[in-house]
């Protein structure tokens, strides 16, 4: 397998209190160019897994390896983008764009690079100007672009759409699929959309209330590009899977508040 989960486990120790386990016996494998969706209550270690898969975190316990190579730290090999944009304010969209690439490749291919993958999301008109210059949705897809420039074997999203308009979340959506479905990147995809999931996925991961584990494995066997008539059984069985776990959630927060 491209991308092997295997046995991953992932604690957190809190001052003064017990440890948290946010990952328990986590094995998943990806193959090469699919795109897989991680769905989950909130809490239940969705980023954490996700954070592992780029090197900037370690598994307590398990491994994760990439094209047969153990993933120990950060590297050119991931990309990742977030739930933020996380722009250089004083630099243009270009800049940013070309930022990554400045000790991998010289100011010619930068510079390529930058035009060809702000072309692909749009943004063409734009090279010169500044984040703050740009609405939300703009912002990320300068960060995709940004992303898709270091050419990674795999592409990390965390909630990239989550703070935007459902407009924009829309033609964003959009957007990331024709990308996928132009260069076959293998991505793995952070959200807490159903449909979102289900539109753009090859394969839908969900997984439990704390500690994380995974509990089901949908595979979405729908034609491309899908439309809402034909994912609605799928999500109504999806959010039955869900609806327990987010019970769960709600329970262990009432015991807590309880507690206090």
């Amino acid at each position: 397998m491209y991308l092997d989960i295997n046995k991953v486990t992932k604690s957190f120790q809190r001052k003064d209190e017990q440890p948290l386990q946010a990952l328990k016996h986590i094995n998943l494998q990806i193959s090469e160019g699919e795109f897989i969706s991680l769905l989950g209550p909130s809490g239940c270690g969705k980023s954490t897994l996700l954070s592992m898969m780029a090197g900037l975190s370690m598994p307590s316990s398990g491994s994760i390896s990439l094209d047969n190579k153990e993933i120990t730290e950060p590297g050119p090999d991931k990309s990742m983008v977030f739930q933020e944009p996380a722009l250089f304010p004083w630099m243009s969209v270009k800049e940013n764009v070309t930022f990554p690439l400045r000790k991998r490749v010289n100011k010619q291919e930068q510079e390529k690079k930058a035009v060809h993958y702000l072309k692909m999301v749009h943004l063409s008109q734009f090279t010169g100007n500044y984040p703050h210059e740009l609405s939300g949705g703009m912002q990320q897809r300068v960060s995709i672009a940004r992303a898709l420039a270091m050419d990674s074997k795999l592409l990390l999203m965390d909630e990239p759409f989550g703070a935007l308009d459902e407009q924009t979340r829309h033609v964003l959506q959009e957007e990331v699929e024709k990308i996928w479905l132009d260069t076959k990147k293998t991505i793995v995809f952070v959200t807490h959309s159903i449909r979102e999931a289900i539109k753009l996925s090859d394969r839908v991961i969900i997984m439990s209330a704390r500690p994380g584990t995974i509990i089901s494995d949908f595979k979405v066997d729908l034609e491309r590009p899908r439309q809402q008539k034909d994912m609605a059984v799928m999500e109504e069985d999806i959010m039955t899977i869900l609806k327990t776990e987010i019970e769960n959630v709600m329970k262990e927060e009432l015991q807590y508040a309880g507690s206090l």
